[in-house]
């Protein structure tokens, strides 16, 4: 049940003292929404959160997770992230919206930024955080959306959005193929009450993370390369 967390990972216990030693996640964009709900309900179940965001919030700083400020558009920046020690579980959960439309320049730049911050960084900062989470045997999880999918795509529209994230889709199966010996896996969350899903959405940020944590505690290699909704379902490409 989502609000009893065992650690599924080796590395929670020492060799030397036979103590528990909580597992470590690095979670980007978590000052609000999905990302803030990740480190409150990792923190509740005793993990160690390394929690990067643009800008601080007290709501953040309260839940005790180690806080570091990371701009998803600086891409140098991202290059050069480090943990600083082994890491369970990679969440690059940062991502934007970007533009409705992209029919002119402006346009068009927009689309493109909204490319690097859903795209290109996360698949950056899986590249410079991948020593450290294979050092734990971990596992790298994109926060993705059914919109990217092809294949369900019926309304259209959103064309910035769907697109860099079908991008990031194929950035994490890539990634998932390089590094058979992980786990790689971009996650749909449902459509979530927060700021970018609305407060009509049918699903609340606890609900979809706890949901998240059950599937990710329960992937393994076999799922790596896959692309799963926030219950589990597989999600059509």
């Amino acid at each position: 049940m989502p609000g009893v967390l065992r650690c599924p990972f080796s590395s929670c216990y020492s060799d030397k003292k036979d103590q528990p030693e909580m597992p470590t996640l690095f979670v980007t964009g978590a000052n609000r929404g999905l990302g803030l709900e990740f480190v409150r309900q990792y923190r509740a179940a005793g993990w160690d959160v390394i929690a990067t965001v643009r800008e601080r919030s007290a709501e953040l700083d309260a839940l005790g997770a180690e806080v570091r400020e990371l701009d998803m558009t600086d891409l140098a920046a991202v290059s050069a992230a480090r943990a600083g020690r082994p890491l369970d579980l990679l969440l690059a959960n940062a991502g934007t919206y970007g533009p409705r439309q992209a029919t002119d320049a402006a346009g068009a730049n927009e689309w493109l930024e909204t490319f690097a911050i859903n795209t290109v960084a996360p698949y950056l900062l899986a590249q410079a955080l991948l020593p450290e989470v294979r050092a734990a045997g971990g596992k790298l999880i994109a926060v993705s959306t059914r919109m990217a999918s092809l294949a369900d795509n019926g309304s259209g529209g959103f064309l910035a959005y769907r697109s860099s994230k079908s991008a990031l889709n194929m950035a994490w199966k890539t990634l998932a193929l390089a590094n058979p010996d992980l786990v790689c896996v971009p996650l749909h969350p449902g459509w979530v009450q927060t700021r970018m899903g609305g407060q009509n959405a049918p699903v609340t940020p606890e609900q979809s993370i706890a949901g998240m944590i059950r599937v990710i505690q329960g992937l393994s290699q076999e799922d790596s390369g896959e692309f799963f909704d926030y219950q589990g379902q597989q999600v059509p490409w």
